[in-house]
């Protein structure tokens, strides 16, 4: 079999999963993440109507934790397509979710503070920039394989 032949066939092989079709990725990126925001509001919405004894924030802030592995998993799979391991991934999902609480901090106050947007406009320019910078930094960095190895000369 010739060297280039050979070179197209482990091309497909050897494809990271950050280069994963970009427009059904973001389709399922903002599937998944509309299903986990609204899974999340019904699940604190129920479990808050059943008067636990914890504050409100409490359980709103518990909700959001039991969402975050599912999210991940489902984005993994569906969004990403990757199959960087756990060990790595998982670490990097949650960096990166802290990374767009703060992100959102930051846009939130350019649009309001600065720009002094209409609220309902802020926010879902709020959205629309954290989900963007979060679906490149997921998919390029958290779902990215792990190949970290520095080549060796032959």
């Amino acid at each position: 079999m010739s060297a280039s032949l050979e070179s197209l066939m482990m091309s497909d092989v050897r494809r990271p999963a950050s280069q994963a079709p970009l427009l059904g990725g973001l389709l399922a990126f903002i599937v998944v993440g509309a299903g986990g925001a609204a899974a999340f509001v019904l699940l604190s919405t129920i479990m808050i109507s059943l008067q636990t004894g914890f504050a409100a924030w409490q359980v709103n802030a518990a909700c959001y934790a039991a969402t975050i592995l599912p999210v991940y998993l489902l984005h993994r799979r569906f969004s990403f397509g990757s199959d960087a391991s756990h060990w790595q991934a998982l670490p990097r999902y949650v960096a990166v979710q802290g990374m767009a609480l703060v992100l959102a901090a930051l846009f939130s106050y350019v649009v309001h503070g600065f720009l002094s947007l209409p609220t309902l406009f802020a926010s879902m320019l709020v959205i629309v920039l954290t989900s963007g910078v979060n679906f490149m930094v997921l998919r390029s960095w958290a779902f990215a394989r792990g190949q970290m190895s520095i080549p060796v000369p032959a």
